[in-house]
């Protein structure tokens, strides 16, 4: 009894260690993402993947290129309506055809516009590309940045005016008042030159675009559409909704380096099998004080079960060798196409017949 409880408590501490080490293989597996562009997960692990609505360009004749996959060829395009300018942009990727003369875009950086419109024939960027897509909570949101600059606040232009109204209306003719003025302006002159404005020490903002995305579970549903909603006051940030088949949330794909479900079962049955082994030897061996091939766990079962398996191909082997070309009954081994082979052919037959004459009388 003693080798019994010490030999159970061994093969249940190595047991829960083995299930502990799967456990931690299964949560690292679980922990593996994906950093490919233009596709997110969400914290509660729904995958979204719109690779397939980067549009892209045709090919010089006008047809579609081969590795385009269902792609759409060609700008996305949305109506300004109220705004009074109509707007272009791709998802994920820079603009099919590029722009030039961007205003407040280095030449560098055109070809990587992203979303864009024209106000009498000057264009004006909303982002430079990006394939950073992120889940909100329920929202998927793509975000252009970089874009042209927006101008001015309006609040530091209501400042200015205010300034320049009370500058204007201050007019008085005194000798006293002139002095006071000329002092103003000189010292107002002074620290001018002695610190920059505000308004030169702030950045310059820059356009940006938003890009909300919404499941369409639609079966005849094609290419994504892409609608314009709303700016802000001082045109900085525009929004744009899209709505497409792909931004329906999915299952992660099997990536290459990755421990997959087909792994993890297949490393838990190991774990058993080599826990079963290794229990069961130990226990055969100081408990049962079994020596040899009976050291192994149920050794009578699997000696049973190989004995089967060897009569089994036995049987097998013996029943397709029935299959098998070949002349029944007597037959003469070695023979020739003269005569004298023929004639001894004969001769055995009739002693055939002589015998069978015999055993039947």
């Amino acid at each position: 009894m003693r080798f019994s409880s010490r030999s159970a408590l061994a093969c249940s501490a190595l047991l829960s260690f083995l299930s502990l080490a799967s456990v931690s293989l299964a949560s690292d597996a679980d922990k593996t993402t994906t950093s490919t562009a233009c596709t997110a997960t969400s914290t509660s692990g729904a995958f979204f993947d719109l690779r397939a609505d980067i549009a892209i360009q045709a090919n010089p004749d006008g047809s579609k290129p081969a590795h385009s996959n269902g792609a759409p060829i060609g700008n996305y395009h949305a109506k300004g309506y109220d705004y009074g300018s109509n707007f272009t942009l791709n998802i994920c990727g820079a603009v099919v055809e590029p722009v030039e003369d961007v205003i407040g875009v280095e030449s560098s950086k055109w070809q990587n516009v992203s979303a864009y419109y024209t106000s009498k024939g000057d264009i004006y960027s909303l982002g430079l590309q990006s394939g950073a897509l992120v889940s909100r909570g329920k929202e998927l949101i793509l975000q252009y940045t970089g874009g042209s600059p927006c101008g001015k606040s309006k609040k530091r232009e209501t400042d200015i005016e205010e300034r320049s109204s009370i500058h204007e209306g201050a007019a008085y003719r005194g000798s006293d008042y002139e002095r006071e003025e000329e002092e103003d302006s000189v010292s107002a002159t002074k620290t001018a030159t002695a610190t920059p404005a505000k308004e030169t020490d702030e950045p310059k903002r820059r356009k940006s675009a938003t890009i909300f995305f919404s499941c369409d579970r639609d079966p005849g549903a094609g290419v994504a559409q892409v609608s314009f909603i709303a700016t802000d006051p001082e045109e900085c940030s525009y929004f744009f909704k899209v709505k497409s088949q792909h931004a329906c949330a999915g299952v992660e794909p099997h990536s290459p380096g990755s421990v997959g479900p087909g792994s993890i079962f297949l490393i838990i049955f190991a774990i058993a099998i080599l826990v079963y082994l290794l229990g069961g030897i130990f226990y055969q061996r100081t408990v049962a004080h079994a020596r040899g091939w009976k050291q192994l766990p149920n050794y009578t079962l699997w000696a049973s079960v190989w004995s089967f398996i060897c009569d089994f191909f036995v049987i097998v082997t013996s029943s397709c060798a029935r299959f098998l070309p070949g002349r029944r009954g007597y037959h003469y081994v070695s023979g020739s196409p003269s005569g004298r082979g023929r004639s001894n052919r004969d001769d055995e037959n009739r002693l055939i017949d002589q015998y069978d004459e015999e055993w039947e009388d």
